[in-house]
């Protein structure tokens, strides 16, 4: 039996992703009152507006989110980012998580997912603060080792008070996708699930919400 979790955060009206950034603004472009002018009796649409940032939510960081040179959205290959086979590191109380955690395991070519444990403060002013983050050394391993992609369920996969974002510096480098704000990750087995985090393909941005889920057949 198939079965579908899903690892994204609900996008809503107002919710902050990241201090000091905004939350979206979700409204109808036109209503279903309006549209009754349109169509016949009894038949309306609404046609929906979302302004927003995009880092908002669940959302994947492409190379260009770092590099200006770097591979954008609309040029993620979907090998990179649907499909691929997954891991679960369980780290909770680990607020600096060092390479040590990665090694007991072969991330080659896989989804390494990162479970925290932090997306229970998700809409709390404790999300913003103390998050777990990966180290200049465990994102070096992680490169050097062929992750295909690292997912974590934290406010940032980087210390947000190191300026330099070492581990976004080095994965985007690498061409090796992030995604940030995951939650959910308890459900899913360590190993055995394969992982799917795909954005639409906008053109001349570097990040943008996705529909993150695991496939465990």
């Amino acid at each position: 039996m198939t079965q579908f979790i899903d690892l994204s955060h609900i996008i809503e009206e107002g919710m902050l992703t990241y201090t000091g950034l905004p939350g979206p603004v979700i409204s109808d472009h036109m209503s279903r009152e309006d549209s009754e002018s349109h169509y016949s009796d009894g038949t309306t649409f609404q046609i929906g507006k979302i302004e927003m940032i995009a880092n908002t939510g669940t959302y994947i960081d492409a190379p260009f989110h770092r590099y200006l040179e770097g591979t954008d959205l609309s040029g993620l290959k979907m090998a990179a980012i649907a499909n691929l086979e997954g891991i679960v590191f369980r780290v909770e109380g680990v607020p600096s998580i060092d390479r040590d955690v990665f090694q007991s395991d072969t991330v080659e070519g896989k989804a390494v997912l990162i479970h925290t444990g932090w997306d229970r403060h998700w809409r709390t002013d404790a999300y913003f603060e103390n998050h777990p983050f990966l180290t200049r050394n465990a994102a070096e391993y992680l490169k050097s080792s062929g992750a295909a992609l690292v997912g974590i369920d934290s406010l940032n996969i980087d210390d947000t008070g190191d300026g330099s974002r070492p581990a976004h510096s080095i994965l985007l480098k690498a061409n090796i996708p992030i995604v940030e704000h995951l939650c959910h990750l308890e459900v899913l087995p360590a190993e055995g699930f394969k992982f799917f985090a795909v954005p639409a393909p906008v053109k001349g941005l570097g990040s943008f919400p996705v529909r993150a889920f695991a496939l465990i057949d």
